[in-house]
């Protein structure tokens, strides 16, 4: 194939062989096709999810709508089918996400430790990743946003991001079991502490905290260490 090329009256040909140009099979062509096609759907969901959060955190999920969520990521109604059958679907993939953040912070901060050490510092870290993260707390209590009767997302969806909180809060039991603790007696760790981190947490971001002149975190601290203390007894 020759190719030519004219500068004002200089004219210079290229004899080039095509066969000698490597050209791309259809298998690559089709892989790179794949790939493009999940970016663009994984791009599109989490500019969806994104949506998502801004929406429950304004309206709850009571008052929010998958055309809302559309609406403000900018797509249809019928384009978020695709991805999410209900609003509770985007829910709860949006609180599993946030629990999965929650337990790698608990796990990376009981990581190389045992003992009280290891349930102070799980302890800690759950408290204060909600602590730094008020939206994710919010996200959190869907059971009650409807007042004081629970209200879930579907059974099958509950109890996942139940086994997901449970397994957030498993380097606490692990650790009183570490200290000495039965069974009974690591549960009731991990419920304790849940307990008084969720109440504390309210009272901080609720602003009431400010009523009793008190620092919540610093109430937490020593509820940790007097349950330390006290699983630090059932060994000696």
């Amino acid at each position: 194939m020759a190719l030519r090329y004219f500068s004002n009256s200089v004219r210079i040909t290229i004899h080039r062989d095509l066969s000698t140009v490597k050209q791309p099979k259809v298998e690559e062509y089709e892989v790179h096709s794949r790939g493009r096609r999940r970016s663009s759907r994984h791009d599109k969901r989490r500019l969806i999810l994104d949506a998502a959060r801004r929406v429950f955190e304004e309206v709850g999920l009571e008052g929010a709508s998958l055309r809302a969520i559309a609406a403000d990521a900018g797509y249809t109604p019928a384009a978020l089918y695709f991805h999410f059958e209900s609003k509770e679907a985007v829910y709860a993939e949006l609180l599993a996400e946030s629990l999965a953040a929650l337990g790698r912070a608990v796990v990376d901060a009981a990581r190389g430790l045992s003992g009280g050490e290891s349930l102070r510092a799980a302890a800690m870290a759950f408290f204060d990743y909600y602590a730094n993260n008020p939206r994710d707390l919010d996200l959190g209590f869907y059971l009650l946003r409807g007042g004081m009767k629970p209200d879930g997302l579907g059974d099958d969806r509950d109890r996942a991001l139940n086994a997901a909180l449970a397994a957030a809060l498993q380097p606490i039991a692990d650790a009183a079991t570490d200290m000495g603790a039965d069974e009974d007696a690591a549960r009731r760790a991990v419920v304790d502490t849940f307990a008084h981190a969720t109440g504390l947490l309210l009272l901080l971001h609720t602003g009431r905290i400010r009523m009793f002149g008190a620092s919540a975190r610093d109430m937490m601290e020593r509820h940790v260490a007097e349950l330390v203390e006290r699983l630090g007894t059932v060994r000696s």
